[in-house]
């Protein structure tokens, strides 16, 4: 098992950031903290695979082409123009044209999918199959992309196409029992690029990716976000139990 977790850097270049409307030092959007929370993978005998690359710079959980994820819903892409509330990223003048989209994808978005695609064909090589969990977070609440309150646990499996039957059905019977959170499978958030294109059934690799609302592990009103050691320990707890059980799962 591979847990990707493609959101959580922070790493914009001093080259770039002087093209930015406003580089404020908490990064909206980013997936805050979530590297901590699935730190424990390690210890469970998972890989663990996390960017270095802020997604303002590339985002690697976008295909290399741009193709929407969500057609007709508002989004960001491969190298975002604004952030989830709208505002724009880059200044005026400094908006990224396609030779700098490339340059980029060359030298971020190419080298985190070599790695997580040596991790999962090393994986499959070895035990014959392969799951892969991509790790994100998004904040509770962000109008823009959807209505009201985002459930605490968001299980994207591209409406069931990114992994077997039987392992969809198995995670979300083990969310659906954790007393604490709310759910929902395959809702606003089905699965990024790496989830549908990692996710293939038929050749023994089987994708699932997560959004957690930031809310159940920090404080998300915080500038910067604070995390929260109770509520962190009490989702890393349920998070273990759910990756572990995700990692002894064998078609």
């Amino acid at each position: 098992m591979l847990v990707s977790v493609p959101h959580a850097g922070r790493f914009v270049p001093a080259t770039l950031a002087v093209g930015m409307a406003e580089l404020p030092t908490h990064l909206p959007d980013t997936d805050h903290f979530v590297d901590r929370l699935y730190a424990f993978a390690k210890e469970l005998g998972v890989s663990l695979l996390v960017a270095h690359w802020s997604r303002w710079v590339v985002d690697l959980n976008r295909p290399p082409d741009n193709t929407p994820l969500y057609p007709g819903q508002a989004g960001t892409g491969l190298v975002p123009h604004n952030r989830f509330d709208g505002t724009p990223i880059w200044s005026k003048g400094h908006v990224p044209d396609a030779d700098e989209v490339a340059r980029r994808t060359t030298r971020a978005w190419q080298p985190y999918h070599q790695a997580l695609q040596a991790e999962l064909e090393r994986i499959r090589s070895h035990f014959g199959h392969a799951v892969l969990w991509d790790a994100h977070s998004i904040r509770s609440e962000v109008p823009r992309l959807f209505e009201g309150r985002l459930p605490d646990l968001n299980l994207g499996t591209n409406s069931g196409r990114s992994c077997a039957p039987l392992l969809r059905q198995k995670v979300a019977r083990r969310i659906a029992s954790f007393p604490t959170w709310t759910h929902v499978i395959d809702g606003r958030f089905r699965g990024g690029h790496i989830t549908r294109h990692y996710g293939q059934p038929s050749q023994h690799i089987h994708a699932l990716q997560l959004e957690l609302a930031q809310a159940t592990y920090m404080d998300e009103q915080a500038h910067p976000p604070i995390w929260e050691p109770d509520r962190a320990a009490a989702l890393q707890q349920d998070l273990a139990a759910l990756i572990d059980e995700v990692a002894a799962w064998r078609p």
